[in-house]
């Protein structure tokens, strides 16, 4: 089998399943930069990736954030400097340890979130309605057991970021 060549599990050939695993990232990558969109001159996509994260954790250390994000402290460093700089997260001294750096978000960062959530929410609901009832049902099964054996916690309805409201 070549490098390109898809696995065998359980005697499936698995290129069917990974070509439309891309087909369907594809889809949610060009809607999650179109609901940017109308932001995109405050906040960059890996930025946002940091307003969502603070949405879902609240207050947060930086040096946890850069944890959250996989990139360097000195990466979210910059990021939330910019944030800080736009108005959109707080950075503040953490009172119980002098040398970390706190952060949350603003008025205004949460409403950035809700905005470009609800863009999101919308269009994504514009094509699951074209689907019908049973392939509602299938995507539903399907995508919950690709985000369960990606390691993501599955999205309760009541926490559709995948966490509770800060």
């Amino acid at each position: 089998m070549g490098e390109d060549a898809a696995p065998r599990v359980d005697g499936e050939d698995l290129t069917a399943v990974i070509t439309a695993v891309l087909t369907g990232s594809r889809l949610l990558v060009g809607l999650a930069a179109r609901s940017l969109a109308a932001v995109e001159d405050k906040v960059t996509l890996p930025q946002f990736r940091m307003l969502v994260v603070l949405a879902g954790h609240g207050e947060t250390k930086l040096v946890t954030m850069a944890e959250l994000l996989d990139v360097n402290a000195s990466t979210a460093m910059r990021m939330a400097d910019r944030l800080a700089a736009a108005g959109l997260v707080v950075r503040e001294v953490n009172p119980h340890n002098r040398r970390e750096s706190l952060m949350r978000l603003t008025v205004e960062g949460r409403r950035i979130v809700d905005e470009v959530m609800a863009r999101r929410r919308k269009e994504i609901g514009a094509i699951v309605a074209r689907m019908s009832a049973a392939q509602r049902r299938a995507l539903i099964s399907a995508m919950n057991a690709f985000t369960e054996a990606g390691g993501e916690p599955v999205a309760s309805v009541a926490h559709p970021l995948g966490w509770p409201d800060a």
